[in-house]
């Protein structure tokens, strides 16, 4: 299943929100490759950069999800836009939300530049996590 597929798949309520959201997703984010893949569990759609596990959008019973790994390890952002994004749920990695009201794609947009900004340095630990791996 491609990412297409999936969001075709989708309620015409979720559809619309979640199409929106990956598309400010893959903008943001030149060297992005998405996939559809099985994340705690469920089905979704995985997002990567350079091999590296970035971010992930999901529609699940009760809710969607944005997860993004970079908000995860990056203070700043976690505490900008949990403020900004008031009305969804944040946890430590990610945006729970039932409707597109609590996702506001203007303040979306900009959560994904910043997290495009935050990216080289979640890289680089990445890949030195990587390399000692070896």
């Amino acid at each position: 299943m491609t990412p297409s597929d999936y969001l075709k798949k989708q309620d015409a309520d979720r559809k619309k929100i979640l199409t929106s959201i990956h598309k400010i997703i893959t903008d943001s984010h030149p060297k992005l490759k998405a996939r559809v893949g099985d994340m705690m569990g469920k089905e979704m759609i995985l997002y990567e950069i350079d091999g590296a596990f970035t971010y992930a959008l999901a529609s699940v019973k009760t809710h969607m999800s944005l997860h993004n790994i970079i908000m995860y390890g990056h203070a700043p952002l976690y505490a900008k836009y949990s403020k900004l994004l008031s009305k969804a749920k944040f946890q430590k990695g990610c945006a729970n939300f039932k409707n597109a009201e609590q996702m506001p794609l203007d303040i979306v947009t900009e959560f994904m530049k910043d997290s495009a900004k935050a990216a080289p340095v979640y890289l680089e630990m990445y890949k030195a996590r990587m390399a000692k791996k070896k």
